[in-house]
């Protein structure tokens, strides 16, 4: 008896990898054994960097709230012990937020803690 394969299984195997491994450069995006190996580790980097992205994100809301709480007379982490303190419920997310696009309402945040 000859062997029998399920090309449509491979086909639709083949055609799902390289379509994710569309506009890679040269071969990465048309050849199988190459763009296999392209999606394979840019699925690994998406994975990790899901998570790299929470950390990445909390770094440059802390640098806005320093860098406008600096220009009011005070330094991040006094400024956070202080809203702490005081029971204020607002996360670095929004502070950060309000200390660019509504710095009046910052300033008041910050005279309310000092």
């Amino acid at each position: 008896m000859p062997r029998s394969v399920n090309a449509v299984a491979s086909r639709a195997r083949r055609k799902k990898v390289l379509k994710l491994a569309k506009g890679n450069f040269g071969s990465r995006g048309n050849v199988w054994t190459v763009a296999k190996n392209t999606v394979e580790k840019g699925l690994q980097f998406a994975y990790a960097h899901r998570r790299l992205k929470k950390r990445t994100f909390r770094s440059l809301w802390i640098t806005r709230i320093n860098a406008a709480v600096r220009a009011q007379g005070m330094t991040y982490s006094e400024f956070m012990g202080k809203v702490n303190a005081k029971g204020i419920e607002l996360n670095r997310k929004v502070l950060a937020d309000l200390a660019m696009n509504e710095p009046k309402a910052f300033e008041a945040i910050v005279n309310a803690v000092k």
